[in-house]
């Protein structure tokens, strides 16, 4: 990873926008809700569910980095996306008889 580079003030955006939306209502919300709900600790909660998403974060950057080295980024969105419809289906799909 270079970090020579002029910070890329659009893919900052991107990459903030497109993590805050998947992130709302999820179970990491959730449950960084019910921690805080029950405890009087609110700040430790925050720092923890903070620090909780800036390493699953930092995993995955890093994890592209390597992984990038050997397949095209053509092929890990399309793969991405494909994953993320089939997650989507099956969230569907298992929805309904419950």
């Amino acid at each position: 990873m270079r970090y020579d580079r002029p910070m890329d003030w659009r893919v900052l955006l991107t990459a903030f926008v497109t993590v805050f939306v998947a992130e709302l209502g999820d179970k990491t919300q959730l449950a960084a809700l019910g921690l805080a709900a029950g405890s009087r600790a609110r700040l430790a909660v925050f720092i923890g569910a903070s620090l909780a998403l800036i390493a699953t974060s930092a995993i995955a950057v890093l994890g592209a980095d390597v992984i990038a080295r050997w397949v095209s980024p053509l092929v890990l969105k399309r793969v991405s996306a494909l994953l993320f419809i089939g997650l989507g289906i099956w969230t569907l799909w298992t929805s309904r008889s419950g």
